[in-house]
């Protein structure tokens, strides 16, 4: 069928027209594999059309089946299904969709389907389905747990997964492949049985065979009027992220690239002065009134900070270092309450304020087209990343994405460096998918066993084809039904834990209460507990982690939302405040708010610190030069660490042993993130324990490591390249990272997505220390009883794989070998290991009297 000949192409072309607009060749190109009934993948950059190269090649698709009644049939049933990662891109993406259908005098409707949406509004969808459905991955997995599911699906034509390169690599990415794979089923159960619609059952028939796809091993006919796009924005696997998407129809997949050059400025902000002896976190603020000019020149703009607690800090300091922004300038991240974020949103896309201050809330696909400028403070420590966070401004195909890049202190320039070479060469990070996620198939089982039951023989050929569940062999299934019907050799001795009855092979929930406990946690997003912050005298003001509240004591202040608050109680598990005037407050903190740098920014970063280097050797210039502006200002730095010890060239590593009144310290510099560096100085801890009975202190940051001991320690140019082996790896993780430690943690994740341990109901969450207690318990268990559990095998593997890197680590062990290892003596501390040395401090002192003993070192080194 040729595109350019059907009613729905002309209708939307003509309609494009009459807004001065025409499509651009890669959305065409989707709309052609759509009408012809493929399945494929979107890539484009930020603000170049992605969403409309899916959803109006649904509406031509509806058009071309309805030509004459387009406009006035209605209640037609889902039409197309759209997966989005993030609430807050449904709203936006559902308000662009009801303007296209409203200015086409279509009767479709759309729903939106997530956390926020209430009762009543569920209840409505349930009785007559909206046309297009927004949804979250969580909210699906609800929609499967309720009875007659498969109604819901009858009509539908095509499943859009929005920001699929956010998705793919995390357990919300598995839970998207098993939903797939369950509604891809039950079409084809209605296809086989001849239960699908006439007009679907002529479409899969004109199709023929090109959608054949091979399941274990046999050649199934998959329903052909169904489609799965997946709409995302360049990563380095963009072939492996189809695969997984498509799952056993990947082989006759498309993937549609825009030829589209995103035009991408980045600036760096200097400071006045460079500090030769840098330590993280402190320089950005000091750098806030190039801040407030960049604001003032901008029509709006974005300030992107990587945690929650320094979000509510640069906040405040906004206001007071300009108090005229006062009203203009806006705060948003996950913590703060929903109506307020949407007031922020809603503002945002009106273009009503002139800065807000965001994190990660705001990474994703929302269309804020006054959005001129971002600015980055910190290293966002990934190319993807970064350039996500550059696509929020000049959201539009022909504008330019201006960002500018504020360093938290001296080194951080190399990165700036860095992320401009990665971006010019697109060296962007993959993501990796993840295999085998017993935990997640477990909910899943537990979530259709809820509503409509399954029979192991059926089940099995779907969940055999998704990309992560593709090796699970009989025993492992075997193991995960016994595990759902008895809770496995280890806990069959409680009831709790027999969730799923075999009646006649058929595996189903009948117990409401076990099903409502279900329901309640569907979902693979575990934090700690959360608890809701209210006023005395009632409104709510967010949400704040549950250790955080149980530091403080009544009458103390801290900030949320932009606001001073004064701790009062905590009842009904809510925390209890009142306004506050006090100057000085704390700063909340949420665990998990540091990322940790990617393997390719560490690849580009080591590169830069070799051109630095070439800086400063005459000899060197000519080859691999730099001229990096950002390279040219930190001279003064490197010729300090030059002068003390060494800078590192690409194929170097370079060690410092350094004698100081603390102790004997060992610094190493891999620059490959803080994850691999904890990691390498715990195993190389254990090493050297080996060699003589010897005790460390570590400290890590995304540059390099420190081994401190009272001792000299045993490392030369005689043992250091065996000391970087990777020879007998594993077996040295599991003795020196107390790697069972770490497992029995992450089993706590494991159990909770799981279904072991149940968090509570809505008002009374258990507190964080019991879920561990229950978690190290079961685990303990397990252990001893059944040592092959199949969820103690996973939180293993999630320990070397996400917490150590473990393949990361392998392969810096291997570059190691092949690179020259450089061991310096210098005579006091030198500018590289200078942050690592402050952040071993953190913990033990206040932010304020930190500073003032930093000022303190400063100051006597560079004397």
């Amino acid at each position: 069928m040729q595109l350019h000949a059907t009613i729905g192409y002309k209708v939307i072309k003509t309609w494009l027209a009459g807004k001065g607009h025409a499509p651009f060749l890669f959305q065409e190109e989707s709309w052609q594999h759509i009408v012809e009934g493929r399945s494929g993948l979107v890539n484009a950059p930020t603000g170049c059309g992605k969403t409309f190269s899916v959803f109006l090649g649904a509406v031509i698709d509806f058009i071309n089946h309805h030509p004459d009644t387009y406009r006035s049939k209605n209640k037609s049933g889902l039409q197309l299904l759209w997966i989005t990662p993030l609430r807050a891109l449904a709203k936006d993406i559902g308000r662009a969709m009801e303007e296209v259908i409203r200015e086409l005098g279509m009767s479709w409707t759309v729903g939106i389907r997530n956390g926020d949406t209430n009762t009543s509004e569920r209840q409505k969808q349930k009785r007559q389905m909206p046309e297009v459905l927004i949804i979250t991955p969580e909210s699906l997995h609800l929609l499967l747990a309720q009875k007659g599911y498969a109604d819901v699906f009858r009509s539908l034509k095509i499943i859009a997964v929005d920001e699929w390169h956010e998705l793919l690599g995390s357990k919300r990415g598995v839970q998207v492949e098993l939903a797939l794979s369950r509604i891809i089923g039950v079409k084809e159960k209605e296809l086989a049985a001849g239960n699908g619609s006439s007009e679907q059952q002529g479409k899969a028939e004109d199709t023929g065979n090109d959608n054949a796809s091979v399941r274990n091993g046999q050649q199934v006919v998959a329903p052909a009027f169904l489609r799965v796009w997946g709409i995302s924005a360049t990563i380095g696997n963009l072939n492996q992220a189809m695969e997984v998407l498509l799952a056993a129809r990947a082989a006759l997949g498309v993937i549609v690239r825009a030829d589209i050059k995103k035009q991408i400025e980045i600036e760096s902000v200097f400071p006045e002065e460079i500090e030769r002896y840098p330590w993280a976190g402190h320089m950005g603020l000091k750098l806030i009134d190039k801040v407030v000019s960049i604001i003032k020149e901008s029509r709006t703009t974005l300030i992107f900070i990587n945690t929650r607690g320094m979000s509510e800090t640069w906040y405040q300091a906004l206001l007071t270092a300009s108090p005229d922004l006062a009203g203009a300038i806006a705060l948003h991240h996950g913590s703060i309450e929903q109506e307020l974020r949407q007031w922020v949103e809603d503002a945002l896309h009106e273009g009503k304020l002139k800065a807000v201050v965001c994190t990660a809330s705001l990474d994703l696909g929302v269309d804020f087209r006054p959005v001129e400028t971002v600015i980055q403070v910190g290293s966002p420590k990934g190319v993807a990343r970064f350039l996500q966070r550059a696509g929020r401004s000049g959201h539009q195909p022909d504008a330019i994405s201006k960002i500018y890049f504020l360093p938290t202190h001296s080194l951080e320039l190399v990165e700036a460096a860095a992320l401009k070479k990665a971006v010019a060469d697109s060296f962007i990070e993959s993501r990796d998918p993840r295999l085998l996620c017993f935990d997640v198939l477990i909910q899943y089982l537990c979530t259709i066993a809820i509503s409509e039951g399954f029979y192991p023989k059926d089940i099995l050929p779907e969940i055999r084809s998704t990309y992560c569940f593709r090796d699970i062999t009989e025993r492992e299934w075997n193991d995960v039904l016994y595990f759902i019907t008895s809770g496995g050799s280890a806990l069959q001795q409680y009831d709790e834990y027999k969730k799923v009855e075999v009646i006649e092979g058929l595996y189903k929930i009948t117990s409401r209460r076990i099903a409502m406990r279900h329901r309640m946690h569907i979902g693979t997003i575990v934090s700690d507990a959360m608890l809701k912050v209210k006023f005395m005298g009632g409104g709510f003001v967010g949400m704040i982690e549950e250790y955080f509240i149980s530091r403080l004591s009544p009458g103390d202040t801290f900030t949320l939302a932009g606001r001073n608050l004064e701790f009062v109680m905590i009842k009904d598990m809510t925390v209890l405040v009142k306004k506050s005037n006090a100057k000085k407050s704390i700063v909340p903190s949420w665990n998990g708010g540091r990322l940790p740098l990617s393997a390719n920014l560490g690849a580009v970063l080591r590169r830069k610190m070799h051109e630095a280097g070439n800086l400063l050797y005459p000899a060197q210039k000519k080859e691999n030069s730099a001229t990096d502006i950002e390279l040219r200002v930190l001279k003064p730095l490197m010729q300090l660490q030059a002068h003390l010890s060494h800078v590192p060239r690409e194929d170097e590593l370079l060690i410092e042993q350094i004698e100081t009144r603390d102790g004997f310290h060992l610094f190493v510099y891999p620059f490959e993130g803080r994850l691999v560096h904890e990691a390498m100085a715990a195993i190389l801890a254990y090493r050297l324990g080996q060699i003589t009975p010897i005790t460390f202190s570590l400290a890590m940051n995304d540059y390099g490591f420190e081994l401190l001991s009272d001792q000299p320690i045993p490392l030369d140019d005689t043992n250091a390249y065996e000391l970087f082996s990777a020879e007998n790896l594993l077996n040295d993780i599991q003795r020196s990272a107390n790697a069972s430690e770490m497992a029995k943690r992450k089993f706590r994740d494991v159990a909770v997505i799981g279904g072991l341990i149940f968090q509570g109901y809505p008002g009374e969450h258990k507190k964080a220390r019991h879920l561990q207690a229950s978690a190290s318990l079961i685990y303990q268990v397990l252990n001893e009883y059944e040592p092959d559990n199949v969820l103690l095998r996973q939180a293993f593997h999630e320990v070397l794989e996400q917490q150590m890197e473990e393949e990361r680590l392998r392969n810096m062990l291997y570059r190691i070998q092949q690179s020259r290892i450089v061991l310096t003596f210098p005579s006091q501390l030198t500018p590289f290991c200078f942050p690592i040395k402050v952040d071993s401090m953190r913990e033990n002192i206040s932010s304020e009297k930190l500073e003032d003993r930093v000022k303190r070192m400063q100051l006597q080194l560079e004397r």
